[in-house]
Parts: structure tokens; sequence; C-alpha cells
């Protein structure tokens, strides 16, 4: 008896269709998210010109950047100028049969284009609108314009990044904003799915590029709100916990260790050969560790200094105490779990060759999603748009060309 066949693997979002007329990181890894996990997602781009993100960071070969292959990929683009009524009327007829469209212009311009929410909702009452902006659709400060630097200075995250007596400085990078509010509004599309799947509507996800970050800040703002307690740069320290830092090596080089509860702390200074330190001594305790963070902390950077980053990492596993290699990204791609775990994926691409990328997350055990194209060509897929889907004829595409609507 022959073995059946497998089924065919189904993605998550197949059979979506969503039109993304946001610029930048924002707004394009929200439909990025949707692409990689099967959803039909159309760029639509100025002519000519196309989106800043392809000229924003390292330019290949090719003429587009870095960030364009990489966060753009899975989608079709295709050139559309939403200013001129021409090409608003092309994009109503898009939205018709669309089930999500995602902008992130300053509040207004769509409304002002003869787009807006109330336009394409009486024509589409299904269709889900993803919003994100620097300050959200309201509010006093909704007008302004917004950058990822913006949200994280106005989020309050810069605030707490850097040492105590110096200016605050860019938490890592100063495009977080953009990635977290292109999962909120990946997430929230989704959520609107689901509340559409129930009441056969669609509605509005409005997301200001600072209210992820300020979401993520775990107890500042009860902390404030409870003890009047403002929370000041801390370097690589962190509040309520230590030993929670990094600590340098005898290599040169840093390791991160993470002490969240007296136990783990005891089993450090177990490791350190100071059991003493722990449990009923004189740091057994997180009121005795803040209270003495700074002896604390030089205390642990002096033993993690006797040793080299490989042997601290070897003892913080036997001993059971959260540790890990502060990494520059050359070490990311020669790190084995990585590579284990695929978190790299080198791509081939006609027109660069390979390129590796960060691989999609989450990973989903039956209907996993995947990374087929990288950013395409600008206008590579406008045939495609549209003379097959919209059915305009080869006159009317030219004559749409040769205004600059398309």
């Amino acid at each position: 008896m022959s073995e059946a066949a497998p089924e065919p693997r189904v993605l998550p979002l197949e059979g979506v269709r969503v039109i993304d007329v946001s610029t930048f990181i924002s707004g394009p890894f929200a439909t990025t998210q949707l692409a990689e996990f099967g959803a039909e997602v159309i760029k639509l781009e100025l002519p000519v010109v196309g989106d800043p993100l392809r000229k924003f960071g390292t330019v290949t070969p090719n003429g587009d950047t870095l960030p364009w292959l990489s966060e753009c990929r899975n989608k079709k683009s295709a050139t559309l100028d939403l200013r001129k009524p021409e090409g608003a009327e092309l994009l109503k007829r898009m939205c018709a049969e669309a089930d999500i469209l995602v902008e992130n212009f300053q509040p207004g311009t769509m409304e002002k284009w003869g787009i807006g929410w109330d336009v394409l909702h009486a024509i589409n009452p299904r269709l889900i609108m993803v919003r994100i902006s620097g300050y959200g659709q309201t509010g006093p400060y909704s007008g302004r314009p917004g950058f990822g630097r913006i949200g994280n200075a106005f989020g309050g995250l810069s605030y707490l990044a850097g040492y105590p007596d110096r200016p605050p400085v860019t938490p890592g990078s100063a495009t977080i904003p953009d990635y977290l509010s292109g999962i909120y509004g990946a997430m929230g599309a989704m959520l609107a799915m689901e509340a559409r799947r129930k009441t056969g509507r669609g509605q509005v996800v409005d997301i200001g590029l600072y209210e992820p970050v300020f979401r993520i800040l775990d107890e500042l703002a009860p902390a404030f709100q409870h003890k009047g307690y403002v929370r000041e740069r801390m370097g690589p320290g962190t509040v309520n916990v230590v030993p929670h830092s990094h600590y340098p090596t005898k290599d040169n080089r840093w390791i991160a260790i993470a002490c969240t509860s007296d136990k783990i702390f005891a089993r450090l200074a177990a490791a350190m050969g100071a059991p003493e330190l722990g449990d009923d001594g004189k740091w057994g305790t997180i009121r005795q560790r803040e209270a003495a963070r700074a002896e604390v902390d030089a205390y642990v950077g002096a033993w993690t200094s006797s040793f080299t980053r490989d042997e601290l990492l070897q003892t913080c596993e036997e001993a059971q105490v959260p540790c890990g290699p502060v990494y520059a990204i050359d070490e990311i791609f020669d790190d084995p779990h990585y590579k284990a775990r695929g978190n790299i994926l080198t791509m081939q691409d006609p027109r660069i060759g390979e390129l590796a990328i960060p691989n999609l997350v989450p990973r989903l055990s039956e209907t996993p999603g995947e990374v087929k194209w990288l950013g395409p060509a600008m206008g590579e897929h406008n045939g495609e748009i549209y003379r097959d889907w919209l059915k305009l004829s080869d006159a009317e595409m030219a004559a749409l060309t040769a205004a600059r609507v398309i």
C-alpha cells in the first residue's frame, strides 16, 4: 500500500491581499511580516522616485540599499502617484478588493488626497486600515512629523540610555520604534481580521511611533505613579536587580550576567568561590545588593576580568547562572547556535548575488512562513497589478505612464 502524498503546505495568510502605501520602515515592516506568512502585499511607490528606503542605508551595485532588499522582501512593487486624482482613483479600485491598507503619512495626508478612512471604508466596509504616524491620529501633537529617533525620545527610552553623568545616547538603534510599531501594526491587522470574521466590518489600527516604546518600559509608569520614582540612566545596569550588567573579561571582551533572584546570586557567589556572599551572607538579598550596587558590580567585574569569555560562559553555564556574550555582528555570523536555528538566511538574488538577511520570526511548526524574494525592483509588478488585476488596456497604461500616474 503506497503512502499518502503529503498535504501541500498552506501559509497562514494565503488569500489575504494587502496594499502598502507606507514608506521607510514602520509600515513596510508591518507588511513584510504579513508577506512572510503568505499575504499578497502590493507595495505602491511614487513613480520615478520610489520609496525613500531605496536610498536609505548602504547602496548596492543595483542602486537599491540593503535595508530595501531585506525589509521589503516578498512584496510586489507597482508605481502610483496618490497625489494625482487618477492615482487616487486607482487606489480606490484596489481597496475595493483588498483586505488591508497600510500607510504611515502624517495624519490628514490621505484625507487631503481624497482617500481617507471615511472614503475607503465606504467603498469597502471590510477594509482594515493600519495607520502608523509619529504621534497617532489624535491628540495635540498628531500633526507633527516623527521618525524613529523622535519615538525613542518621546517614548521615554532615550532618557534611560547611557550613563547618569553623560548625555542620553541612542538606545542601540534609532529605528527601534519603527520596527516595534511595525510589529504592533501587523498584530493589529491580524486582530482586526479576527474581529472582522465575527462582525463583517473592518476598522482602523492607529499607532504612534512612540507608543510601542512606552509600552515596553516595564514598571516605569506605575513606579512613578505609585512612588514618584523617576528612573535615571544606569549605564549597563538594570533597576531592581544586581548584578545584572555587562562585565569585562580577560581577553578584552564583555559578558552579560543576569542575576534576577537571590537564588541565582547564591549560585553565582558559589561559582566565584565566595559562597558566603549569598544566601544569609552580606549580599544574599536583593535589598542588600541594591544598597551596595557599585561594590557588587565591582566585585563581579574583578572576578570576570580574571577569565576569558569562553571560560566564563562555561563556568556560568555549569553553575546555572544566566549569562551570554556581548556580541558584535561578526561574532553572530560565527556562532553555532545562530547557525543551528537558521537565524541568518542567505538568499540568491539575480541583481546582486548572495545576500544574508535576518530570518523571519516567529517560527511555526505546521505552517512556517518563508522568504521568496528580496525587495523588488521599482514597478517590477506594474503589468501584473494594472493589466492583469485592474484590467487596464495597453493604451490606458501608456497614458498613465506618460502622465507619471504610474
